[in-house]
């Protein structure tokens, strides 16, 4: 089955295509590093497959549903750039919030669950604001995996997480992966990326100029794919 399917997907700035026909299908259950060099578009097209943007051409589906209906995009967990918690709201108010927003039928025992998840309980009723950029990294890890949805879309997820919110991460999302969620990710950290995925894309001003399965030169050596691939920088 094909989690995401996206078909000749282009998106313009002004008059600048930030994506050019871009064609990718996602297995369900598989893990997909989404690589390319900064402004390659790989942030712009993670926003269109979690329904936030809207594509000037082509057609995305999530989970069989356009990408913005509403049933497509209650299945998907996003993590981008921004940490994304409300700073006034403690961290259980921040996943009660979100649980209610999301209609789940228990907010509060899927905002507990989630927060021991992330190692937060004992900081449960403490204020966003006041906690260090770390837990805070850990609250958004929460409400993204907070409806256990059946996509998750992270923006490069590891950059700038200390390494108790990266362990925490990479726990959650192996756990993930392995009970079937389908995850993409977009990312320069391409070792960790490596460790995790099952599937890969190169992102080129646009284009997707390569994809397929995870090697074992893509793992041993973070360069390959670019130089194999990759235009001349």
């Amino acid at each position: 089955m094909i989690a995401a399917d996206a078909a000749d997907v282009w998106k313009y700035f002004g008059d600048y295509p930030a994506l050019r026909g871009v064609t990718l299908q996602v297995a369900k259950g598989s893990c997909l590093a989404l690589l390319g060099r900064n402004g390659a578009g790989k942030t712009t097209f993670l926003r269109i497959l979690a329904g936030l943007s809207r594509a000037a051409k082509g057609d995305v589906k999530i989970l069989g549903a356009p990408a913005r209906d509403e049933a497509a995009r209650r299945k998907i967990g996003y993590l981008g750039h921004g940490i994304g918690v409300y700073d006034d709201l403690s961290a259980m108010e921040n996943l009660l919030l979100f649980g209610k927003l999301l209609q789940l039928p228990d907010p509060k025992k899927a905002a507990e669950e989630s927060l021991e998840r992330v190692g937060l309980t004992r900081v449960r009723d403490g204020m966003a604001r006041e906690f260090s950029r770390g837990m805070r990294q850990r609250l958004a890890i929460a409400r993204a995996f907070l409806h256990q949805p059946e996509m998750v879309l992270l923006d490069e997820p590891f950059t700038s997480l200390d390494d108790r919110a990266i362990h925490v991460l990479q726990t959650i999302l192996r756990e993930s992966r392995d009970a079937g969620c389908t995850i993409v990710m977009s990312t320069h950290q391409i070792r960790e990326a490596m460790e995790l995925a099952t599937d890969v894309a190169l992102l080129e001003r646009g284009k997707i100029v390569h994809q397929g399965p995870q090697t074992p030169e893509m793992l041993a050596d973070p360069g390959w794919l670019y130089r194999q691939y990759g235009e001349a920088s």
